[in-house]
């Protein structure tokens, strides 16, 4: 992997309000083990990629922007508007160094993902001569995550947000982790072609697997086993949750 970082851009997402968080801090603020949350992603991120790291930041922009300069030199975007996670992307495009031929997204929500799971995944993404390659999980209670709708061949067909699932594509496991890795050139030009065509209005990342197959791009799958690396902290109780699995790795007592 060391050969390559310099090859691999990092964006993370990191501008969403997080209103279920009932707080006026940021949710990627918000502190697991005396650490920001978003701290410990920035960490991951820069280990993959060195300094190729841009953080889309939004809500309380300054403040997240202090929080990780303060320990990390990468970059910022600004997404003035929450016009979803594609559009998140969008943002981040013109920040990414020229040598940059592979993206990986990442969540600032999302702290517990390992290096491991990614360089696995970019790996994958390589060896299989992928356009675009997902992370995904099988869990059982899969509600409130995007759901990777297969085709009869199974291949990824698309992913279905929540908020846009039928009854019938409720009932699928294999969830979408949020977490991909996609060649810069292929995201550039799929990320033209997303439209807002959904419940929430909103141009998502997502949409970018559906418009890829339209255009014969080859998409991988990276099923990995590790469930707890990809909870995303939506609510106080799961950033509990995720505390309290830090704090059993660490071996701290509260």
């Amino acid at each position: 992997m060391d050969s390559i970082k310099n090859e691999i851009g990092v964006i993370i997402l990191a501008a969403g309000k997080g209103t279920r968080m009932k707080s006026d801090k940021a949710k990627v603020l918000h502190e697991i083990l005396e650490r920001p949350m978003i701290s410990y992603v920035a960490e991951t991120a820069v280990n993959i990629a060195n300094e190729n790291v841009i953080v889309v930041v939004g809500h309380q922009a300054e403040n997240v922007r202090k929080v990780v300069e303060k320990d990390y030199k990468i970059a910022f975007a600004i997404q003035s508007e929450q016009l979803g996670t594609g559009h998140a992307v969008m943002c981040a495009l013109p920040y990414l160094n020229n040598n940059v031929k592979c993206v990986v997204v990442l969540c600032g929500d999302v702290p517990l993902i390992s290096c491991k799971t990614i360089e696995n995944l970019i790996q994958k993404h390589k060896d299989e001569k992928c356009d675009i390659s997902l992370l995904a999980v099988e869990i059982e209670n899969p509600a409130g995550y995007g759901r990777i709708i297969l085709d009869v061949h199974g291949k990824v067909s698309n992913i279905v947000e929540e908020a846009d699932a039928t009854p019938e594509q409720k009932k699928i496991k294999v969830i979408n982790a949020g977490i991909y890795c996609i060649d810069t050139e292929c995201l550039k030009l799929l990320l033209k072609d997303i439209l807002p065509n959904n419940a929430q209005g909103e141009y998502y990342l997502t949409d970018i697997i559906e418009v890829g197959n339209l255009q014969n791009k080859k998409i991988g799958l990276s099923i990995s086993k590790e469930q707890d690396e990809i909870i995303g902290i939506n609510d106080v109780k799961a950033l509990q949750v995720v505390e309290n699995i830090m704090r059993e790795r660490s071996g701290k007592i509260s």
